[in-house]
């Protein structure tokens, strides 16, 4: 049975699942009744909407990301002990905006940073895939943020990772390295 929603447990909601859980609550092991008559969305830039107004306030949006769960029937859900909301995600729910590289174990680690600042090492629990337009042959990268929600990286990251990567003339691939796992960009064409 659905429920309707009161906007003003929501925030509550996530707040006390917060507490009880630590940094990320176990979204993953609640399974409370979905609430109708809520609308939001994900913009493929990285931009939360409410009810199709944007939410600005950024600590709001990171309040939102923690609770954040994507199921089984592939659609996206904010999710708290009492209640679960639906959300359109137009590509991924995180977008990555910079990263850095330093040296863990004597081996050069990236380090990507979400819109919502997480701070995620590629490596292999946190993978680095990039898709190919059928139709236009544009890169869609994507790094595995927690759990099972990627983030896409952003155009200009994308472009700074080729500008760093090299070229694997067996597979004629351009591969980065970080800690000790060869990724791939992408094949030359």
């Amino acid at each position: 049975m659905n429920k309707e929603v009161n906007t003003a447990s929501i925030l509550k909601d996530i707040l006390d699942a917060q507490k009880t859980a630590g940094e990320l609550p176990p979204v993953e092991k609640w399974n409370p009744p979905l609430c109708e008559n809520v609308e939001m969305q994900i913009s493929k830039d990285g931009k939360w909407f409410f009810m199709n107004s944007l939410i600005g306030r950024e600590k709001m949006i990171k309040l939102f990301s923690s609770v954040l769960r994507l199921d089984d029937d592939g659609s996206y859900y904010l999710v708290t002990p009492v209640e679960k909301i639906k959300i359109d995600v137009a590509d991924k729910p995180f977008v990555i905006v910079t990263y850095d590289k330093e040296i863990i174990d004597n081996q050069e680690t990236f380090f990507f940073q979400t819109n919502v600042g997480d701070v995620v090492p590629l490596n292999s629990s946190h993978p680095l895939r990039v898709e190919f337009s059928e139709e236009t042959e544009e890169p869609s990268p994507y790094l595995l943020v927690r759990k099972n929600l990627e983030g896409l990286i952003s155009r200009n990251v994308f472009y700074q990772l080729v500008q760093e990567a090299s070229l694997n003339a067996d597979t004629e691939e351009l591969i980065i390295k970080s800690a000790g796992i060869d990724f791939s960009l992408g094949k030359i064409k």
